[in-house]
């Protein structure tokens, strides 16, 4: 900690199409431009800047207000879940006219809060950079402490 520096991202940073850092890799990881305080020299390039990994959201061209827009209009038809990647729940609400509206409006909700995203486990298209919605989970490697252990 203070031994160097990597500078927020600015405006040549970011990818104006995605508003994520250019470089974005599946595994959610952008190497950006650091530089070393006066004095420490970096062994991979004798000088004082190097590359370091920070992290991003991986996006594959799924817009969020193309896909909440088509499940509030067009959901009932699955419309939403075709354009996500999940053809075969948008072969089952186009064939029960949205699970009788029920599914539509769990789906829109869903959407909203960013909890279904595409298929292929990219982020959407957000049309600002800046904070976004995180969702957290938990699994088996997870747990909850006990009030007495705060």
């Amino acid at each position: 900690m203070g031994q160097y520096l990597c500078p927020d991202p600015t405006y040549e940073l970011i990818d104006s199409k995605t508003q994520q850092i250019k470089g974005c890799t599946k595994e959610n990881k952008a190497k950006i431009r650091c530089i070393a305080v006066d004095g420490l020299k970096c062994s991979e390039t004798q000088n004082r800047t190097f590359t370091k990994k920070v992290p991003c959201k991986w996006t594959n061209g799924y817009h969020f207000d193309t896909a909440l827009l088509l499940s509030i209009f067009l959901g009932m038809f699955g419309i939403d879940r075709f354009y996500l990647g999940y053809p075969a729940i948008g072969v089952a609400k186009f064939c029960t006219f949205g699970f009788m509206f029920f599914g539509q409006l769990v789906d829109i909700i869903l959407i909203a809060t960013q909890n279904l995203g595409p298929a292929d486990g990219s982020a959407y298209i957000l049309p600002y950079y800046g904070p976004g919605v995180e969702v957290i989970k938990s699994d088996n490697t997870t747990f909850k402490l006990r009030q007495d252990d705060w």
